[in-house]
């Protein structure tokens, strides 16, 4: 006989350890189970990188995992945590890793995905799983888990912590002329073809210097292929009307610079979800994964979808005829991005929120 679910928790385990989108996406599930709860404690087992992202979540506590530490750092989270005994613990990582630190930890009741939704048989490491939900968003995914314990009321709220010092590293790097942040690249993943062309984006970085006066700030992370990408945008584009700060931002500096941007333009990376997290309006490139399933969540209306025509052409079907989280691995994927269609949707957006500024935000959003 499987546990019950508890009617008033007072300790919560979420477990979920990367990426830095997905973190962005589960923000609104904890705060809504700090409404619905108050004085529940909520200790929320994190990855190291996305730990530096989210440091400071109010009447949140962090345990740091490294995966690069493996089963030794698994070992050193089950003796922190060996005195503790958590009401619920929310598994949200659909991954065996997690899966295997799940099994250290100690709670009355285990909570994970449904059979559909489930990976690496995560479902096999949880007693109750979640209600079906159909072609559902990442963040409603994890908004599930809420729902399952009986909280209402769902609204989206984020709140991230930014520090004086981050606002003091993007005014540095940005000036005080209004700006776009632009985040090139995705993770370098096996097979993961998220990233656009460099003519693209400098036909965008154009645009948006010439017809609306704002320059582009490049960031991203320090490998090797997004420097150089970024060095190969800036060489395309005019004097004055791009900064290159690839490798030179902490993340919680990149939160600062993507909260006083007009607009963020990004694939299906950490950076986009952070600009949706920030309240910023945010261009979301989408080829290779469905933006329905995983573009920002506050502005899926203003993503590039070039997703229906990579499933045409590479896998040779309908997208109703493809798994929902289905993936187009194929380099050539997001070369079906046209660059006039970034700029048509980067004008929309620009407008849209212009006149947002102006006449207040609308009932629906």
């Amino acid at each position: 006989m499987k546990p019950s679910l508890p009617a008033q928790p007072n300790h919560i385990a979420i477990l979920r350890l990367s990426a830095l989108g997905d973190v962005c996406n589960l923000v609104p599930t904890v705060r809504a189970l700090q409404r619905q709860w108050p004085n529940a404690r909520i200790t929320w087992i994190i990855g190291k990188g996305e730990h530096s992202l989210l440091a400071g979540l109010s009447g949140v506590e962090f345990v740091v995992y490294d995966k690069s530490t493996g089963l030794s750092g698994m070992r050193a989270i089950w003796r922190e945590l060996a005195d503790t005994r958590f009401d619920v613990l929310l598994h949200m990582q659909q991954a065996i890793r997690a899966s295997v630190l799940s099994l250290g930890l100690k709670a009355n009741v285990r909570v994970g995905y449904d059979k559909a939704r489930a990976k690496d048989a995560q479902h096999w490491f949880t007693q109750h799983q979640l209600a079906p939900h159909e072609n559902a968003h990442v963040l409603e995914s994890f908004m599930d888990f809420a729902r399952l314990l009986g909280v209402e009321d769902d609204r989206l709220e984020w709140n991230l912590a930014v520090p004086a010092v981050a606002y003091e590293e993007a005014r540095a790097i940005s000036g005080d002329a209004p700006y776009l942040v632009i985040n090139p690249c995705s993770n370098a993943r096996l097979r993961n073809f998220r990233n656009w062309s460099v003519e693209g984006y400098a036909s965008v970085i154009e645009h948006a210097w010439v017809q609306h006066g704002l320059k582009s700030v490049l960031t991203g992370g320090g490998s090797p292929l997004e420097r150089e990408m970024g060095d190969h945008i800036e060489a395309l584009c005019q004097s004055g009307s791009v900064i290159n700060a690839i490798g030179g931002t902490s993340l919680k500096g990149v939160l600062a610079l993507i909260d006083n941007a007009r607009a963020v333009i990004a694939p299906d990376t950490g950076p986009a979800h952070m600009g949706n997290a920030m309240g910023t309006p945010t261009l979301g490139l989408y080829a290779t994964t469905n933006p329905q399933r995983a573009a920002p969540y506050l502005w899926r209306d203003f993503a590039v979808n070039a997703y229906p025509d990579a499933v045409r052409t590479y896998l040779h079907k309908s997208v109703d005829e493809v798994s929902w989280g289905q993936r187009v691995r194929h380099a050539d994927a997001m070369d079906l991005i046209k660059a006039d269609d970034v700029i048509a949707k980067l004008d929309a957006l620009l407008a849209h929120t212009a006149a947002q500024t102006t006449t207040g935000p609308s009932d629906e959003s």
